[in-house]
Formats: structure tokens, sequence, C-alpha cells
């Protein structure tokens, strides 16, 4: 217990224990979900990368262990009176569903603003769902004053200890698998997840590296930590890392074990999305993905390395999921947009297609724009959406074009993420 001592200093909120005791109280409640190694994965970052499927949970996210732990912890009188949480996604489901199976009433505020499924989604659990303020600060206002006035618990998202220790069992069933990880990268948003973790690796190993992630439009923990002050807010792929002010329990536990802080870019955010999915088959929220993020955008600084990743989330809208899919393509050269300049006469279209039809290219889209153009007035822009193998496919099938006497414009091929 002096190593313990010496990691788990008085001051901090949460100690290994508290860590152990939440994961014999959630045992059969929560999944122990999958961890296993990516051969394919690892080959592409020079890395042994493992990967924790939390968004294999029943609600899709590692937020089950926390509320859980927490719901378990309310005297008798707190469960007949029950409870409030605000979230607008994994952390309400979660309590929803744990309340709901124990019985205990639950109200969820959620922002105006909340997309539809997510709401239906919590409906569904049996939670009573108040959509409530334009941001998140005010839905967490109103959600703590209405709580106060009702005689309800408030649930919070992330500063709270038995939360923490809920989370922090996702990095004992990590290590209890393989136990000789080098580091282990977690998302942040207030920082219930990482903190949790971090208390238990570290007792568990005390060698063991600590490395949060957070989105680079939303650096609020690592302006806490580090004392900078650099700019917090805008759209983010990984909403469920949004968070602009992380907690005061959280950051006091970050300051201590946590190694170090990355930022990551959205382009890379929605690589790590894409690759989840191509390789792993594995569909993950950006949030989730954001681990693999930091990777491909600092590589270097892990090569050789066993690697401990926590795919945190699943819940991502089918829309927006079929976006950054699309916009993948793009990048990679696969989906491209061309301009060409044509005579506007018949047969010009069937010979243009011809071109790439044969050049092996596949045509998507077509449409003309003979008004909004700089070409002659007896002329058209012909606009593609063509489909090709790779980058290299596509600069031959332009080639091809070029040759048969067109002007072609590659008006768009997506916008570089960082490569491993």
């Amino acid at each position: 217990m002096t190593k313990l001592a010496t990691i788990n200093p008085p001051e901090l909120a949460v100690a290994y224990d508290d860590v152990v005791r939440a994961a014999e109280a959630i045992r059969g409640a929560v999944i122990a979900t999958r961890f296993e190694s990516s051969r394919t994965l690892s080959a592409l970052l020079n890395a042994e990368i493992w990967l924790k499927f939390e968004n294999l949970q029943f609600t899709a996210s590692y937020k089950e262990r926390g509320a859980l732990n927490k719901l378990l912890s309310l005297t008798p009188e707190q469960r007949q009176n029950g409870v409030i949480a605000m979230s607008a996604g994994n952390h309400a489901q979660g309590v929803a569903y744990h309340a709901h199976r124990l019985g205990i009433p639950a109200t969820i505020v959620m922002p105006a603003w909340t997309p539809t499924i997510k709401v239906e989604n919590t409906r569904s659990h049996g939670a009573n769902v108040i959509l409530e303020g334009q941001s998140l600060e005010e839905a967490y206002a109103f959600a703590v004053g209405h709580g106060a006035e009702h005689g309800l618990t408030f649930v919070h998202p992330y500063n709270d200890p038995a939360i923490i220790a809920g989370q922090g069992t996702v990095a004992i069933e990590m290590l209890k698998a393989a136990p000789d990880l080098d580091v282990l990268i977690v998302p942040i948003g207030g920082g219930g997840l990482i903190s949790g973790m971090a208390v238990a690796a570290k007792a568990i190993n005390p060698k063991i590296k600590i490395v949060g992630v957070e989105a680079q439009l939303y650096p609020s923990m690592l302006n806490a930590v580090k004392k900078t002050k650099l700019p917090v807010g805008g759209d983010t792929l990984a909403e469920g890392i949004a968070v602009t002010a992380p907690g005061s329990l959280t950051q006091q536990i970050i300051e201590e074990l946590v190694d170090d802080i990355l930022l990551v870019s959205e382009a890379d955010l929605e690589r790590a999305v894409s690759l989840l999915i191509t390789i792993e088959k594995t569909v993950v929220e950006g949030a989730g993905a954001a681990g693999l993020a930091a990777l491909i955008g600092a590589n270097r600084l892990y090569k050789g390395k066993k690697i401990g990743l926590v795919l945190c989330g699943g819940n991502i809208d089918t829309r927006l999921l079929a976006s950054v899919l699309t916009r993948e393509l793009a990048r990679d050269g696969r989906l491209s947009r061309l301009a060409i300049d044509i005579p506007d006469r018949p047969g010009q279209l069937a010979r243009v297609s011809g071109i790439i039809g044969k050049a092996g290219a596949n045509v998507v889209e077509v449409y003309h724009q003979r008004v909004f153009t700089d070409v002659p007035a007896k002329g058209t822009e012909l606009n593609l959406v063509i489909e090709t193998r790779d980058r290299m496919h596509l600069e031959q099938v332009v080639s091809e074009l070029k040759a048969n006497g067109y002007i072609v414009l590659v008006k768009s091929t997506g916008a570089a993420g960082g490569a491993p």
C-alpha cells in the first residue's frame, strides 16, 4: 500500500480502492468489452495497437460504468426521490438506462438543440426528458435548479468521485488483458474517463504513460492544466468531448497523474473514424476515435510502443457518418469532382463518359453549368463526380481527358489529412 499511497495522495478525490470497488459493484450489469490488438492498424502506425471496444456497451458508450456506480451509491431515500442529469448524449442514455433497470425515477435535461434521435433514445430508456437551454451551460444550470427544487439527486457527467471511479474500471479490464502496455491514450472531455483510468493504471503499473486527447477546437483541460489560453469553441466531430469547463476534481487528478495532453485536428478525427470502420468494421463517434486520431497526428512519438486506445463511444448520426466517409474517399483521391469545358452539342457527354469508362473509372454524378461559367456561349462546363481507385488512377483519367483535347480542372479531391 506504500506505493499506492504515493500514487494516490490524500488530496485526490478517488483512490485505486474506489475503482476496485466500482468494478465489483457494476460487474454483470455492464459489459466487460473486448480488448484486442489490431494487426492492420499496428502495421499502419508502426506500433502495437490495442483497442478497447466501449462502443459495444448496450448504450454504445463507457458512460454506463460511472452512471451505474453512482446510482448504486445512492441511499434508499435518494433512489425513491429520483435522479436528474444533464447531457446531450451518452451520459443521458447511461443514466436513463440503468436508472430504469434499478427502478429509480430519472429526469434528463438536454439542450433544446439536441438531435431528435438522441432525445428519443433517452426517452426509450424510460426517462423524463426536459429540453431546456440553448447551451450545455444553460441546460446544466436548469438541471441543478430543477433538481434542488424537486429533491432529485444530481448525477454529474464527470465531476463526481463515484462517476470517476466507475469510469476507471475500463483501465482495470485493459491491464488485466495486457499488463505490459506502455501507453494509454484516452479522450478528455470533462475528464472523468481519463481521471479514473489514470488512478487505476498508475496503481497497477506506475511506469505506464497516460496521454490525454482533446479536440483542437476544445483544449479546455489543456488550458486549465498548462495555464494556456488557446481559444475554445466551434463545430467539432468530437462533440462528446467538446467541453468548455473541465471538472475541478478531474483537473486535480490529471495534473497529478496524466503525462501529456495532445490536441487533434478535425481532419485526423475524420480519418480515424473512417479507418475504424474500414479496418476494424466498427462504428465510433468522433470522441471515440480521438485516441487513434492522436496517433495519426503524432505517430513519431509512439513508434514501437504497445498502446491501448479506448473507443469510448459509438453514437454518431448516420448522415454525419456518411459525410465523413465520403470526405475520406475524396481525401484519398477515390472520389473527385471534375470541371470539363466541352462544346454544347449532342454526343459530347457520351464521348467524355466513354473516355472515363475506358480508363477504368466510374461516373457518379453529372450536371451542366451554362450560366455561371466563363466558357464561351457555345460551350458549357460539364461537372462530374467520378470514382477512381486512388489518386494515381485519378491522374491517369485526367491525363486521358486532356489527351483527347479537353480542358480539365480537378475542383475538389478533399484536404489532406495527417497521414501516418
